[in-house]
């Protein structure tokens, strides 16, 4: 027997345990007594049919939320460049190409083509190019300029360093290069200089990786060499050359025959010396009027002309570069591989660790340039020639060799004439005016103006 506090909790436990049998007995009652109702036919058939017209409005119609998610915008309703050329580009794969849309899909071209032209120089509101459009800067040196296009890690600067012994950072990693590193190499008497440019990536002419910028460096380039990987050859061309073309570069192509005179008034008319039977003479007049040309005589010198050239000749930003194809990490490769290569044309195989063909791609860097010498002469002196001034493809004419020994001797109210010597003229000495054509191993006397001269 314990204390009376003990017996209290004794007796209030007895009566917690009547009270739940008690609840317990009643629930059991309860549910004994509970009865289920039948529902008629006609009701489960109405309530099967609410709930399917419920599934079928919840799938058609779901719900809104009140969280709001921005999702970006179509690239059809894009204001920017970049969107527009998108939804053209996604219009012409989507079109069909026949005889029906050919008209159509000229006409995108040209669209394609304006818009292109205003990546490459963008309208900006400050009168210049932003910090990140502009071009690399890199001072110009030598007698040519040649460009190192190509991805990461394909050996750019350790071909830059073997070629020209310039320090260029290397490593093992992917964008080791962040900025333009110049480097000159001299081969047959001519200095030239090598640009080892940052890698691209896929999407570089949108502006991906500063791969605007890089292009637009390679624009004011004599020469370009995509570098690419010997196992990845075929693939990174196709990519590289994508990637040029969108920025207005085309690779070993002579520029489009035809010459485009605005007037101020009068129709646009046509003339050509082959006959225009696959030419679309209202095409070229509807991208005449794109480019807000009304009036115009076009003269058309090129046989079987496409509208693709023709849209490049009224575009006046396209540059018509020639390139070399130099592979990299050839001794990783098999024999197939290594014959293919070697048989393309343009092609240059090389190996930069094992320092493999080094003299190879110096020779073909100088043919592709297609460099002539010429030689200067004072007024009752001797040629000098020890130090011959180089132009390369493109640059073959007087004016050009008076640009590379002063820009202001080009200027006509400065410069007289030249007298010649050699392969170039027909009698020895003959004056000549700025645009005469230079050969290999010319003789120049360059005659300026005595009143400019006392000046």
């Amino acid at each position: 027997v314990g204390s009376e506090e003990e017996a209290g909790f004794a007796r209030g436990g007895v009566e917690c345990c009547d009270r739940g049998d008690t609840v317990v007995k009643q629930a059991q009652h309860v549910t004994a007594t509970t009865t289920t109702i039948p529902l008629a036919p006609t009701t489960i058939i109405f309530i099967v049919v609410i709930a399917i017209t419920l599934g079928l409005t919840l799938l058609t119609h779901p719900p809104t939320h009140s969280h709001h998610h921005h999702h970006p915008p179509p690239l059809g309703c894009s204001k920017g460049i970049l969107g527009k050329i998108k939804a053209i580009e996604d219009e012409m794969a989507s079109t069909q190409k026949n005889k029906a849309t050919e008209y159509h899909l000229g006409k995108l071209k040209a669209r394609l083509a304006a818009l292109r032209s205003e990546l490459i120089n963008p309208k900006t509101h400050g009168g210049g190019a932003s910090e990140r459009e502009r071009a690399f800067e890199a001072s110009r040196a030598g007698d040519a300029r040649v460009a190192l296009i190509g991805f990461p890690s394909v050996g750019k600067s350790t071909f830059l360093t073997n070629l020209t012994n310039t320090t260029s950072r290397v490593a093992g990693y992917e964008f080791t290069t962040l900025t333009c590193i110049p480097g000159i190499f001299e081969y047959k008497q001519a200095k030239i200089q090598i640009l080892d440019l940052p890698g691209i990536i896929e999407g570089a002419a949108m502006g991906i990786g500063r791969g605007r910028q890089v292009i637009a460096s390679a624009r004011s380039a004599d020469l370009v060499i995509l570098f690419m990987d010997a196992k990845r050859a075929g693939e990174q061309r196709q990519m590289l050359e994508h990637e040029l073309a969108m920025m207005g570069i085309r690779l070993n192509q002579d520029a489009p025959n035809v010459v485009i005179n605005k007037l101020s008034h009068g129709p646009i008319t046509f003339t050509s010396t082959y006959p225009l039977d696959h030419f679309d003479k209202k095409l070229a007049m509807e991208i005449l009027n794109q480019r807000k040309i009304r009036s115009a005589e076009v003269h058309i010198r090129e046989k079987d002309l496409t509208i693709e050239r023709f849209i490049d000749a009224v575009e006046d930003n396209v540059k018509y570069i020639p390139a070399l194809y130099v592979c990299n990490k050839i001794d990783t490769t098999g024999v197939n591989t290594f014959k293919r290569l070697g048989k393309s044309k343009n092609y240059v195989l090389i190996s930069c660790n094992r320092n493999w063909n080094m003299d190879g791609v110096k020779e073909a860097i100088y043919q592709a340039l297609c460099p002539i010498r010429v030689y200067t002469k004072l007024p009752q002196s001797p040629p000098d020639l020890d130090q011959p001034v180089i132009l390369c493809k493109g640059r073959h004419n007087v004016a050009d060799l008076c640009r590379s020994i002063h820009t202001s001797l080009a200027d006509p109210r400065k410069f007289y004439y030249a007298n010649v010597w050699g392969t170039s003229v027909k009698f020895r000495p003959q004056r000549v005016g700025l645009a005469h054509q230079l050969h290999d191993e010319d003789v120049v006397q360059i005659m300026v103006r005595k009143d400019v001269q006392a000046e």
